[in-house]
């Protein structure tokens, strides 16, 4: 579902250690430490504490990282929500 919304954790609720190409995630409220790669920490940063779309993701990233909004972006988003959402990172708005 590309059009479903979705909120970050707070920010103050994770601790994020870049380690390379690889990125560490720990989650206060879980407990759990998450290890990432690209898009994944861009995508919570992305959200910056707004529920949002794959597109309006899309739309910030694209900006951000001068890359296309268009074409798979959103697709390739949502599925990576959809993870974010299984580790508990996000939550459906």
């Amino acid at each position: 579902m590309g059009d479903r919304a979705y909120r970050a954790a707070p920010a103050a609720d994770l601790r994020v250690e870049a380690l390379g190409e690889l990125t560490a995630i720990f989650d206060r409220r879980s407990m759990q430490t998450h290890i990432v790669v690209s898009p994944m920490p861009e995508i919570l940063v992305a959200m910056a504490g707004d529920a949002c779309d794959a597109a309006t993701i899309a739309a910030r990233l694209a900006a951000e990282f001068d890359l296309e909004a268009e074409g798979d972006a959103p697709a390739v988003i949502a599925d990576r929500l959809e993870e974010l959402a299984a580790m508990g990172l996000v939550v459906p708005a």
